[in-house]
C-alpha cells in the first residue's frame, strides 16, 4: 500500500519497498493484522500524521482515520486478522504456504484485502 501510494509526498520506491518490507502476511508471517490494512495505516500516517512541527491534534485524527479504515475493511471481509482472512492457513509452515499456493489464497483473498484498502485510501483523498 505504501509503495502504491507513495507519490503523494515524494517517499522514494526503494525507500517505501522497505519500510512495509515486515508488514505481508499480517506482519512477518505472524498473521496478525492483515498487510493491507497496516500499509493503509502508514499511508494515512503519511497524508495526516503529525511530525515533529506538527499539533497533538493530527495524532487523533489520524488514529480516528486509522480506526475507521479498520471498521470499514473489516465490514466488507469479517475481520482485519490475516490467519481469520485466510480461515486457519498456518504461513509459518511450508505445509500453509503450500495450502496457500495451491488454493490461490494470493488472488481470491489477498488480492481483494488490497483492493478493498486502496479503495478506502482513495475514497479518503476525495474527501
Amino acid at each position: 500500500m505504501l509503495h502504491a501510494f507513495r507519490e503523494e509526498s515524494a517517499l522514494e520506491e526503494d525507500t517505501a519497498l522497505k519500510i512495509a518490507c515486515g508488514l505481508g502476511s499480517g506482519m512477518g508471517r505472524k498473521q496478525e493484522v492483515c498487510g493491507a490494512v497496516t500499509g493503509g495505516i502508514l499511508v494515512l500516517g503519511m497524508r495526516h500524521g503529525r511530525g515533529s512541527r506538527d499539533e497533538r491534534s493530527a495524532t487523533e485524527m489520524t488514529y480516528a482515520k486509522a480506526r475507521e479504515l479498520m471498521d470499514f475493511f473489516a465490514g466488507r471481509h469479517g475481520s482485519c486478522i490475516c490467519r481469520q482472512l485466510l480461515n486457519g492457513c498456518d504461513l509459518s509452515t511450508e505445509a500453509g504456504q503450500k495450502q496457500f499456493k495451491d488454493g490461490d489464497l494470493l488472488n481470491k483473498v489477498c488480492t481483494l484485502c488490497v483492493q478493498t484498502v486502496a479503495e478506502f485510501l482513495d475514497l479518503q483523498q476525495n474527501r
